[in-house]
């Protein structure tokens, strides 16, 4: 099966709590967009806010990872029972603002209203947007620092 690429939507505050468990969750636990998702997909989640639901706005790309296995899992949440996936996250990605992006990804391209497509929470991104998220969501080396007009060539 090919590997397959998504934008998830969710505050901050719920992403660090998902990067945490080594989770996604999405739709507030919905099944439906985690039921698309196979191992090894790659999934970015942005944060339109820093807290659910009256945060600051943020506007960045916040987690990035691949889908850790096949299973899909409810678990116990207080009184709810929210679907999962485990997700190992790479902890040494950095929020990255979007609006840098904006001309460059496939999503977002020519689409002034392009936020409207992630109030349904889950996207399927192409590779190549994938890719720059990932790009623009590494930590910069040392090298990289001292030679920023260079970095392009990295």
């Amino acid at each position: 099966m090919a590997i397959r690429f998504w934008l998830a939507v969710a505050s901050r505050d719920h992403v660090r709590s998902a990067v945490d468990q080594g989770i996604a969750q999405v739709n507030h636990g919905s099944r439906a967009g985690l039921d698309s998702m196979g191992e090894s997909d790659g999934l970015v989640y942005y944060s339109p806010k820093t807290e659910y639901p009256d945060g600051e706005p943020l506007k960045h790309f916040t987690a990035i990872g691949r889908i850790a296995s096949n299973e899909l899992y409810q678990a116990l949440s207080l009184d709810r029972r929210p679907w999962r996936r485990k997700v190992d996250w790479d902890l040494s990605a950095e929020p990255a603002p979007i609006r840098p992006l904006l001309g460059a990804l496939d999503f977002t391209r020519n689409a002034p209203n392009w936020g409207y497509q992630l109030r349904g929470g889950l996207i399927e991104l192409s590779r190549h947007d994938f890719e720059i998220v990932r790009d623009a969501m590494r930590r910069p080396s040392p090298d990289d620092r001292r030679y920023p007009e260079e970095r392009h060539w990295l």
